[in-house]
């Protein structure tokens, strides 16, 4: 016979755990100022800078209009115009080593104007596009920017104390610190009229005062209006809200009722450490982050589904044994189909924290913590809320003694006058 494991001994010190975590969440998310929210959820702009010197200018003198594209694989030239005849023409720099060899290939389109301003001899894979200027090429000079490994580290401080011109400005390291990538965010009070184009040339002036106009890259700028960002906010704590209102009900109607509100106990358990972990880790909290949440709330439902259905299979099958003996081999029986589910899914979830980077590395991150929790939640907070009401409901039983049956009195006939 399977050893049965003693769970319930494990309840009190692991509510009690978790509603120190959760409380830690909360002077967290106090202490902190609340959470590290992306751009999705705060109005204003957030630019992805990076200080890199220029290694290449090009500009164009000839007919039709000429635009350029890199990538990490590729430089390309792309030609178009009702007066031209169309073309692309590719530069790999598994074929073009360096940046000489490379400005020598570009040199051979006709009409276009190549000028190096680094050492040829650098890596052409090392170069790097300018997302922030206009990619179609005319006679003012279009820069290409180069960056080559264990490049020395730019501080933060340097940054913040650049920036700081511009206004009410945040600014946080993207990457390794030799990639010298920093995310600038300007907040918007909804007080400016054409913020996004205003603080965005308040930040490149700040930052071509500090550096100089050669050494800035722009690799993305987005911008989100208050009105936006406030309708997103309202949604999604009301997406969350929904979502455990439909749970509760679902399992109302497949269980009882105390099944029901331990099933909601466990996924909100999960929700406030997801949050916790994100208030003290700082994890840039955006819409990723809210798809994370519900992810997890759906994976820790399926869990505890599972294990309540065996606890009432169970109650049937051994009705002679008390209710904290039944959860304890319902849930040791499930034990195995638990961890082989979560680590299986682990697997996956590893590799997308391993092998990404940014706000897929964050999910993954948000994903890894909340299986960890839901895991947890469904063994010890869903099943000792449902043992605690069997045993509140047990007690009320006892202490509300039944009222006794009305006996009949029998005369006994003595066959007496």
């Amino acid at each position: 016979m399977k050893r049965t494991i003693a769970f319930h001994k494990a309840y009190l010190p692991t509510v009690i755990v978790s509603v120190v975590l959760i409380i830690a969440g909360i002077i967290g998310y106090i202490v902190n100022g609340g959470f590290n929210l992306g751009v999705d959820f705060q109005a204003g702009l957030m630019q992805e800078i990076q200080l890199a010197p220029t290694a290449l200018k090009l500009g164009y003198a000839g007919k039709g209009v000429v635009s350029v594209a890199a990538d990490a694989s590729k430089l390309s030239i792309v030609v178009s115009g009702a007066d031209v005849e169309g073309a692309t023409f590719p530069f790999a720099f598994e074929e073009y080593k360096t940046l000489g060899d490379l400005a020598a290939g570009l040199r051979a389109v006709e009409g276009l104007i190549v000028e190096t301003t680094a050492d040829t001899s650098i890596p052409s894979a090392n170069l790097i596009q300018n997302a922030g200027e206009n990619p179609r090429l005319g006679t003012d000079p279009y820069s290409i920017h180069f960056l080559l490994p264990g490049a020395e580290p730019v501080s933060l401080e340097t940054i913040r104390t650049a920036v700081a011109a511009a206004g009410n400005v945040s600014v946080q390291v993207l990457g390794k610190a030799a990639e010298r990538k920093f995310l600038v965010r300007v907040q918007d009070n909804g007080s400016e009229s054409g913020f996004a184009k205003a603080a965005t040339e308040r930040i490149n002036a700040a930052l071509n005062s500090a550096f100089g106009s050669e050494m800035i890259v722009v690799n993305r700028t987005d911008y989100v209006g208050a009105r936006f960002s406030r309708n997103l906010t309202d949604q999604s704590g009301l997406l969350v809200f929904m979502t455990l209102v439909v749970i509760l009900i679902y399992a109302s109607i497949r269980f009882k009722p105390r099944y029901a509100f331990g099933a909601v106990l466990a996924i909100l358990h999960d929700a406030l450490i997801m949050v916790a972990f994100m208030a003290w880790s700082r994890m840039e909290f955006n819409t990723s982050s809210i798809a994370a949440i519900l992810t997890i709330l759906g994976y820790s439902i399926n869990d505890t589904i599972v294990i309540f259905d065996r606890i009432r299979e169970d109650v049937r099958l051994y009705p002679d044994e008390s209710f904290t003996v039944v959860i304890n081999r319902a849930v040791t029986e499930t034990l195995g189909r638990t961890f082989i589910t979560t680590l299986t899914t682990m697997l996956a979830v590893l590799s997308l924290f391993i092998f990404t980077t940014g706000s897929m590395k964050d999910f993954a991150l948000a994903l890894i913590i909340g299986m960890i929790s839901g895991t947890y939640s469904t063994i010890f907070i869903a099943s000792a809320f449902v043992n605690w009401w069997d045993g509140v409901a047990r007690k009320r039983k006892i202490r509300v003694p039944k009222a006794p049956k009305a006996t009949k009195m029998v005369v006994a006939n003595t066959g007496k006058a």
